[in-house]
């Protein structure tokens, strides 16, 4: 079959003989992806300095699929339905869930692992372990672009926006705007932040934040982040801080600007290479300062899923709107992850159709 290929490191390739994926007995299902998002964790994986991955590792983690084929005990999916398949795919049947370590139950990462370690959606045909655990089936009415944002790019920011445990009237600091960043203040307003202040300066990710719930945007080109935060905040710093874009130099940045005692600073941001990223010892109180730090991947799962498609449903959020390029055909996944790689001024997220379906969801 057809897939979109890790050929080796810095080389991605569509190619036509991939392995059709086996049906896992006894919950498992074989899915016909609809429409995929190229992710920067895709590019990361294509052009970035990770773990070594297996032999053409099929890529993708982002996608609406059709039901093809379902196991012997598998009880509320059958073949056809519609269904979001969320990035991250923990097995739910590993004793450390009952601790609550849903993402890194068994090892690190192992909920993170299509697209990275097993094969991944950007194919003519993948597998899922268990389905009745994994999938959410499409409430009618919901549109494949709103959908397919939130498999990944919503959970992610609403991810950050809980380990935050964000109260009522809180100030908040988002920096960087791309998908993730547009999701965090997105979910900070729902979560009913008071300020909520997003640094980034692309047209199309400010004209976002500022309708996702953003107070103000803040830009570098105006003077150093942290002295407008401290500005902002009478030199108190904010209540919460998440790292979504930027660089090494972010995370210490983002330790400046939370305040001491309660404030916590949240990344969802991956840094490439070795090294650290470190705490500064003036503002992290020369280890004493109260402040918390939180290192997330997100959450995935059914009941996760259902429950933001759910927000979609109520009209309570639009993440579709993040799609600014769409484009058709295997061919063209070549093309997204490109755009991803460059992400040229008017680009948030590309949406990619791989087969019919899913249209009766546009109504």
């Amino acid at each position: 079959m057809r897939a979109f290929v890790l050929e080796r490191p810095g080389q991605a390739t569509l190619i036509d003989s991939a392995p059709y994926p086996l049906l896992e007995e006894p919950y498992g299902a074989v899915l016909e992806p609809v429409v995929v998002a190229p992710c920067s964790s895709d590019v990361n994986t294509v052009y970035g300095s990770g773990s070594k991955k297996p032999d053409n590792l099929i890529l993708g983690h982002e996608c609406i699929a059709r039901v093809k084929a379902v196991a012997s005990r598998v009880r509320d999916f059958q073949v056809g339905d519609l269904v979001a398949v969320p990035a991250i795919t923990p097995d739910w049947r590993n004793v450390e869930i009952q601790e609550g370590n849903d993402r890194h139950a068994g090892r690190p990462f192992s909920g993170n692992a299509l697209g990275r370690s097993i094969p991944g959606v950007f194919a003519e045909a993948f597998g899922i372990a268990d389905a009745d655990t994994t999938l959410a089936k499409l409430p009618e009415g919901v549109r494949l672009e709103d959908a397919l944002m939130c498999v990944d790019m919503v959970t992610t920011g609403f991810t950050g926006v809980e380990a935050a445990e964000l109260k009522f009237g809180d100030t908040v600091v988002v920096l960087g705007i791309g998908a993730v960043g547009l999701m965090a203040v997105q979910g900070a307003a729902l979560q009913g932040a008071a300020e909520i202040y997003a640094v980034g300066t692309r047209e199309i990710s400010v004209r976002r934040a500022l309708e996702f719930g953003a107070t103000e945007v803040l830009s570098y080109k105006d003077g150093d982040i942290r002295e407008q935060i401290m500005a902002r905040t009478g030199g108190r710093g904010a209540d919460a801080v998440f790292v979504c874009g930027g660089n090494d130099d972010t995370f210490r940045e983002a330790v400046d600007m939370v305040r001491y005692g309660i404030g916590r600073v949240v990344n969802l941001k991956h840094y490439p290479g070795d090294g650290d990223i470190g705490i500064p010892k003036f503002s992290g109180g020369r280890g004493m300062a109260g402040k918390t730090v939180h290192l997330e991947l997100c959450r995935g799962g059914r009941a996760r899923m259902e429950r933001l498609l759910r927000l979609v449903k109520a009209g309570r959020i639009e993440p579709g709107r993040m799609v600014t390029h769409k484009l058709e055909g295997f061919p063209a996944l070549a093309e997204g992850l490109e755009l991803m790689r460059r992400k040229p001024q008017d680009l948030i997220k590309v949406m990619v159709r791989l087969s019919p379906g899913g249209e009766e969801q546009q109504a």
